[in-house]
């Protein structure tokens, strides 16, 4: 089986390499060519553009930042649906809308062209270790077909539904990293204003009931030392919380936590944090607060 990958970034680079190193032959595009080299030293072949990419390669792996990027990528004029075979699969692993993702399914079944859509977690640790959880929507028996690829770069793989599924999931699961992510932030600086230990918080909250993964993975390794390097940048929250206020205005639903979550992401952007960790949310409240949560160990 012969993949083509496009999209070089960080997550994408070290998916591609897992892709490599399980023994794949690889066609690899981005638009910067310091990322496209690095995979060719490695051993992947270079393509001159998505189309070229999927003229060689029975499945097209992609990993990109944004609905329009990709529909541009695969719909586009030397787009992948330019290339790929018949019988061909397309493997998105961006977060995007449901709504893209089935507009370009509904235009490769046109061409006997598969989409899956299989958007992951885990952070750019989880790409370089192989271990990201990914959410499949799919027809099932193509997902079955993909699998040994997907598991080059996954570890915990889950079929969620129909396409459109899996960046569905991808939406709920990153609305609720915002939120709790801001939420954390807000009650850390409480805290700490109201004279407590932020160790001895996090030591308390992590065990008890207003404990959350923005807590045990931001405290630590982030908030404790005052540093913010990515991390899941600022910037891909915001954009993974808009994903999810769309959707909820598709579906004529109000999303008011997610809106508001947004908001403070917004805010940090317009800081100059776009690019630091989503942690340095809580630099927004240290400020406000005029106090800093760091480990006084």
């Amino acid at each position: 089986m012969k993949i083509g990958f496009i999209g070089l970034g960080v997550m994408g680079k070290s998916m591609a390499l897992n892709v490599l190193k399980a023994g794949y032959e690889l066609t690899v595009y981005d638009v910067v060519r310091e990322n496209v080299d690095a995979l060719v030293q490695a051993g992947a072949q270079k393509g001159d553009s998505p189309e070229e990419v999927a003229k060689q390669s029975d499945v097209v792996m992609t990993s990109l930042p944004n609905s329009a990027i990709v529909e541009s990528v695969v719909l586009g004029e030397q787009g992948v649906l330019s290339g790929l075979r018949e019988n061909g699969i397309i493997v998105d692993l961006s977060s995007i809308t449901p709504k893209t993702i089935r507009k370009i399914s509904s235009m490769a079944k046109e061409k006997n062209i598969s989409v899956i859509d299989a958007p992951v977690s885990g952070g750019a640790e989880g790409a370089a270790k192989g271990t990201l959880t990914i959410m499949a929507g799919g027809d099932k028996k193509v997902i079955e077909k993909v699998m040994p690829l997907l598991e080059s770069v996954g570890k915990d793989i889950k079929h969620v539904g129909d396409v459109g599924a899996g960046d569905t999931i991808k939406a709920v699961n990153n609305l609720l990293l915002g939120i709790n992510m801001v939420a954390t932030a807000e009650a850390l600086v409480l805290g700490k204003k109201a004279g407590l230990d932020p160790d001895i918080m996090f030591d308390i909250i992590s065990k008890s009931s207003g404990g959350s993964y923005a807590l045990t993975a931001k405290y630590e390794k982030y908030i404790s030392k005052g540093h913010f390097d990515p991390g899941f940048m600022v910037d891909l929250m915001y954009k993974d919380l808009q994903l999810a206020i769309d959707t909820a205005k598709d579906l004529q639903y109000p999303l008011i936590c997610g809106t508001l979550s947004q908001q403070m992401f917004e805010a940090a952007r317009a800081e100059g944090l776009g690019d630091r960790d989503i942690s340095s949310v809580i630099q927004l409240f240290e400020k406000w607060g005029k106090t800093e949560v760091r480990s006084e160990k």
